[in-house]
C-alpha cells in the first residue's frame, strides 16, 4: 500500500500526463487528514498541477439569482424550499436590472456570468434574457445559465440565443436530499454533453455528511459528462432547513476536496472552481471563484444586489493575485 506521500506524488504524475485519476485514488487522497502536514503536500501539489494545466490564468464567475420563489421541490438543504417556510414575499429581477448587473459584471472583469433560476422557470423567458443580454451588453465573457430540466430541442435553442455554457450537476444524494429522479438529472446532463453547451459541473453541495466515496463518485460523474469546469461547493447550513442543523464544512476540508479534484481531472477539466472561496483554496488549486447577487438558495436573506457574504469581484482578484495567479482581463 502507497504511503500519503508517495500517493501524492503519483497523483500529480498522472494529472500532468493527461489522466484521470481513478476512484481508489480519489477516495485515498480524500482520507488525508484536511489540517494535516500531508494535506499541505497534497495543495502544493495541486497548486503546482494548476500552473501547468492552467498556466496561473484564474478567473471569476459570477452568478445571478433571477427568481427569489419558493420552490415545491423542497430540497433537505436549500432556503427555498416551500415546506420551510422561509420564502415570505416572492421576487424577480427585471430584464432591465439582470442587464444592469451582467454590464457590471463584465466591467469588473467577469469572464463567466451564468442566469441561476428555480427548477420551474419559464425557459423560453429565460432564452429570450440571454439573447437581448449578449445583443446589448458587448464583452468579453460568456453567458451560462444554471436551470432545470431541458431536452435537445431546448439545448438548441439555448446556444442559438447566445449562451454558451450550462451549469448543471448530479448532486450529493440526489433522490435522498433532493426529490428528483437522478435519471431526470443525468438526462440533461447528457444533453449537454451531446450539445455545443459547455458543462460546468461541482462536487456539491458538500457536507460533513457526506462520505469519500460519494464525492469521488460525484467528481468521476462530471468527467463521465465531460464538464470543462469542475471543483466542489461546499453545503451551507440554512436554519429551518432539514440539514440546517448540521455543521458546515470546515474551510480546510474544502480547500481539499478541491485539491484533489485538480490532482483528478488534470488537464481534462482545467478549470477547478471553489465555492465558497477561501484564499487556501485558491492557494491549493482552484483558479476559478464565484461571486453571488440575487435569490441565494444558501441564505435566508431575501433576494439581494449586493454581493454574497460581501466577496466581490476586486476581492477575489487579490486572493488570485496573492497566490500568483493572472486574473482573467478583457481582450484575453
Amino acid at each position: 500500500m502507497l504511503n500519503n506521500l508517495e500517493l501524492i506524488r503519483r497523483a500529480k504524475k498522472t494529472a500532468l500526463s493527461g489522466k484521470i485519476l481513478d476512484r481508489e485514488s480519489i477516495t485515498s487522497l480524500l482520507k488525508i487528514h484536511p489540517n494535516s502536514e500531508e494535506a499541505e503536500k497534497l495543495g502544493e501539489a495541486a497548486r503546482e498541477v494548476a500552473s501547468v494545466v492552467c498556466k496561473n490564468k484564474a478567473y471569476l464567475w459570477a452568478a445571478i439569482g433571477l427568481d427569489y420563489r419558493a420552490c415545491p421541490m423542497n430540497c433537505n438543504y436549500c432556503s427555498l424550499g416551500e415546506k420551510w417556510g422561509i420564502v415570505k414575499e416572492e421576487s424577480e429581477f427585471s430584464e432591465d436590472e439582470t442587464i444592469r448587473m451582467v454590464k457590471k459584471y463584465v466591467h469588473e472583469g467577469v469572464r463567466w456570468i451564468v442566469l441561476r433560476t428555480t427548477q420551474f422557470y419559464n425557459l423560453d423567458k429565460l432564452i429570450h434574457l440571454a439573447g437581448k443580454i449578449k445583443e446589448v451588453v458587448p464583452g468579453e465573457y460568456e453567458l451560462g445559465a444554471n436551470v432545470g430540466e431541458f431536452d435537445e430541442k431546448v439545448a438548441a435553442k439555448m446556444a442559438n440565443s447566445g449562451l454558451e455554457f450550462i451549469y448543471h450537476t448530479l448532486r450529493l444524494r440526489e433522490g435522498i436530499d433532493t426529490k428528483f429522479n437522478p435519471s431526470d438529472r443525468l438526462a440533461t446532463l447528457e444533453t449537454v454533453k451531446n450539445s455545443s453547451l459547455k458543462l460546468v459541473s461541482l462536487v456539491e453541495p458538500i457536507g460533513v455528511e457526506h462520505t469519500n466515496e460519494e464525492i469521488a463518485d460525484a467528481f468521476l460523474i462530471a468527467m463521465r459528462y465531460k464538464a470543462a469546469v469542475t471543483g466542489g461547493m461546499a453545503r451551507v447550513p440554512v436554519k429551518g432547513t432539514p440539514l440546517g442543523e448540521f455543521p458546515a464544512l470546515s474551510k480546510e476540508r474544502l480547500a481539499q476536496i478541491v485539491a484533489v479534484t485538480r490532482l483528478a481531472a488534470g488537464f481534462s477539466a482545467p478549470d477547478i472552481c471553489v465555492h465558497q472561496a477561501s484564499e487556501l483554496a485558491i492557494q491549493w488549486g482552484a483558479n476559478v471563484a464565484v461571486v453571488e447577487t440575487g435569490a441565494i438558495p444558501r441564505d435566508m436573506c431575501c433576494s439581494s444586489k449586493e454581493a454574497w457574504r460581501g466577496f466581490d469581484p476586486d476581492t477575489a482578484k487579490q486572493w488570485f493575485r496573492s497566490s500568483g495567479y493572472q486574473v482573467f482581463a478583457k481582450g484575453e
